[in-house]
């Protein structure tokens, strides 16, 4: 069996689980392998029955008494089994499960797991784990806990992984080279893999997610080294003059830059006066005033006779943005042209030409942007915004548009300065962070769905003041499975307690254009509340939305909700963000409590890294960047660093890789990401 094999081809894997476990993201042998544990539970202590611990999960070994009895609980049926061994006995129950009374064999022994309960002054364990006591049972051990869907239980996932395990092990092929593996002292990869999974010591344990850690760091450090060398090599850039026209500029904004504001385009000047090529990262918080250094910056690349172009995530952004640019630019005499993929075909020929020609001097865009058949007469200045949205490649190809054009990038999702100088090693990084004067904090506050009826008053009261609100809901349409608020029949509840607000819902499933004039409306003011998927995260501006409702908030990253927040408070009223959450766990609780004791960026994300560890933060699934499914960007810094030495040491050494030692790097770098990115 290859790794790349399907996962059916595991026994007890047919169609209806394997669909379970694509939910998952499993759809292969080694998607299976890299489906790592969340957690670990040490069943190594076995106590008899007569020292079970109320309240807390035991692990223990004991024999069948006899075949199983069973009876009803209202409409649940259950099973109990008597179990005993030297010391005393206990019963197992199994509720919906009649095949537990034949499955337990009488008089043989197994290892259970399970938390002792105490019920009608009877001892007696729901529903516990167990696994027959075989010939070479060496004791109790170190269990997995994994990340899981409805249906498809931990038993199943720890035995789909031993199956394959013994299926691969000793054959999967060891990527990294020996000689980094030495330097760093790294496990072999057959070994990590298996110990990752089930730990046969302590030791073994932590040399496997070391190992495993700094593979992912690497193959990430190494593909965006690699795209940075496709992209970003050229030192030659057009060197800006008339730095009048930057005053000149700024004399033309209905208000007054922030020192922060000043500092950063003081960076940019000097970065477009070298000679170089700037490849620079403005990071500032929610409001902070990004755009109107680009603004700025766009003004005098255009000022000095170059062409620039902005670049947004969806097409409401780009006409906020178009707006914008051409409220201060137009009365220059600068022409703003916006390119979008829902333009008609007469009208996109027009702009293209217009662009190709020069005459079109600002181009504001989405993704269109950088599409073939889109030449730029001289382009200067590439901005693109919300750098989380775009990768290198997309960034790579705008530069490409024109002879070595300068880059600023603009990102509303702060990332802690340590962490983005690894992660946008190319680029200088500059940070906002001072708000523009006179902006009213925004009042948050975490409650429980109890208090739906006062927040719905809420709602009224201020719709009635003339102001407008957002409701956010993570889901698209009801799961009986999750209780959880979904658009649709939210909107519809909204409506019948709030029969006199007009409310409408938008989300992703609905057409480009049908979101995009309910999100028009609404900015025009002619909605009272828009409920929505998070597709307004990076989107329009509405000074007089002055409530942002989230509902199931537990269900949102910190980072996601801080962006979120970000929509109201941007009008001269006191604005609100109200998180509704039921959830009792202790990570939920910690992050609803920082959402209301701070709305500083940079504090959610670094608390956002620390509770939500390996994921996607950084977006890396979209643009074809190696996912990271193990590595936690806040604890695991240390190790990020070193992957990332070794990473330029490796481009260092051997530019191509070509070296016999580096071929399975090689071919897996660009059969898994470097081919889509760089296209070859």
């Amino acid at each position: 069996m290859e790794r790349n094999s399907p996962i059916t081809e595991l026994k007890n894997i047919g169609e209806q689980r394997a669909k379970k476990l694509n939910r998952m993201n499993i759809f292969t042998i080694e998607d299976l392998l890299e489906h790592y544990p969340r957690d670990y539970k040490d069943r190594s202590r076995i106590v008899p029955i007569a020292e079970l611990q109320k309240d807390e999960e035991n692990t223990f070994i004991a024999r069948i008494k006899g075949e199983g009895t069973t009876g009803r609980h209202g409409r649940l049926t259950f099973t109990r089994i008597k179990v005993y061994d030297k010391t005393g006995e206990i019963a197992l129950v199994w509720y919906n499960q009649p095949y537990m009374k034949t499955a337990l064999k009488t008089g043989e022994a197994y290892l259970f797991t399970g938390k002792i309960q105490s019920k009608y002054k009877k001892r007696e364990i729901i529903s516990p784990e167990y696994e027959k006591i075989e010939g070479n049972f060496a004791g109790g051990r170190i269990v997995p806990v994994y990340p899981s869907v409805a249906g498809i239980s931990q038993k199943m996932l720890r035995g789909y992984l031993s199956d394959a395990l013994a299926e691969v092990q000793g054959t999967l092929p060891e990527d990294l080279p020996v000689w980094i593996r030495q330097k760093y002292h790294l496990a072999e990869r057959n070994f990590s893999v298996q110990n990752i999974h089930f730990p046969a010591t302590e030791q073994g344990f932590y040399d496997a997610r070391r190992r495993l850690v700094f593979e992912e760091f690497f193959l990430l450090q190494t593909t965006l080294l690699f795209l940075k060398q496709a992209y970003f090599c050229h030192d030659q850039g057009v060197k800006m003059e008339q730095e009048d026209a930057l005053t000149f500029g700024e004399s033309r904004l209905p208000f007054s830059l922030t020192d922060a504001q000043k500092k950063v385009l003081g960076e940019i000047q000097k970065d477009m006066t070298s000679g170089k090529v700037m490849n620079r990262l403005v990071q500032g918080d929610v409001g902070s005033g990004k755009t109107a250094v680009a603004m700025l910056a766009a003004y005098w690349v255009i000022a000095n006779g170059y062409q620039a172009v902005i670049m947004a995530p969806t097409e409401v952004l780009a006409e906020q943005h178009e707006k914008s640019f051409k409220e201060m630019m137009e009365p220059l005499g600068i022409s703003v042209v916006l390119l979008s993929g829902s333009l008609k075909a007469k009208e996109k020929r027009e702009r293209l030409a217009q662009i190709a020609d020069g005459s079109a001097k600002m181009i504001v865009g989405t993704h269109a942007v950088i599409q073939k058949g889109v030449e730029y007469a001289n382009l200067g200045l590439v901005i693109t915004d919300e750098q989380h949205r775009f990768g290198v490649r997309q960034r790579g190809m705008l530069g490409e548009k024109g002879d070595h054009p300068h880059t600023l990038v603009m990102t509303a999702t702060p990332i802690p300065r340590t962490l983005a100088l690894i992660l946008y090693g190319d680029l200088d990084i500059s940070v906002i962070d001072q708000l523009p004067p006179g902006r009213k904090k925004i009042d948050t506050i975490a409650v429980n769905s109890l208090y739906h009826e006062r927040i719905y008053a809420f709602l009224q009261k201020q719709v009635q003041a003339g102001r407008q609100a957002y409701v956010i809901c993570p889901m698209i349409e009801e799961n009986e499975k999750l209780e959880v608020e979904d658009v649709l029949s939210y909107t519809e509840k909204l409506q019948e307690s709030l029969p006199n607000c007009k409310i409408v819902c938008v989300h992703g499933k609905m057409k480009a254009q049908e979101k995009q004039q309910i999100m028009e409306d609404f900015a025009k003011g002619e909605t009272d509340i828009l409920v929505s998927t998070t597709v307004i995260e990076v989107g329009i501006n509405v000074p007089n939305a002055t409530v942002m409702l989230i509902e199931n908030a537990e269900r949102f990253g910190l980072a996601q909700l801080h962006q979120l927040r970000g929509r109201v408070g941007r009008g001269a009223e006191q604005s609100y963000c109200i998180l509704v959450s039921d959830a009792k766990t202790k990570i939920a609780k910690e992050r609803m409590r920082t959402m209301t004791k701070t709305t500083d960026g940079f504090l959610i994300s670094e608390t956002d890294l620390k509770l939500r560890g390996p994921g996607e933060f950084f977006g890396t699934r979209q643009h074809g960047l190696p996912e990271m499914k193990i590595a936690n960007l806040y604890r695991d810094t240390g190790i990020l660093k070193e992957a990332q030495a070794a990473a330029e040491e490796l481009l260092k050494r051997d530019e191509a890789l070509e070296e016999e030692c580096h071929t399975l790097l090689k071919d897996r770098l660009f059969g898994q990401f470097l081919g889509k990115s760089l296209e070859l």
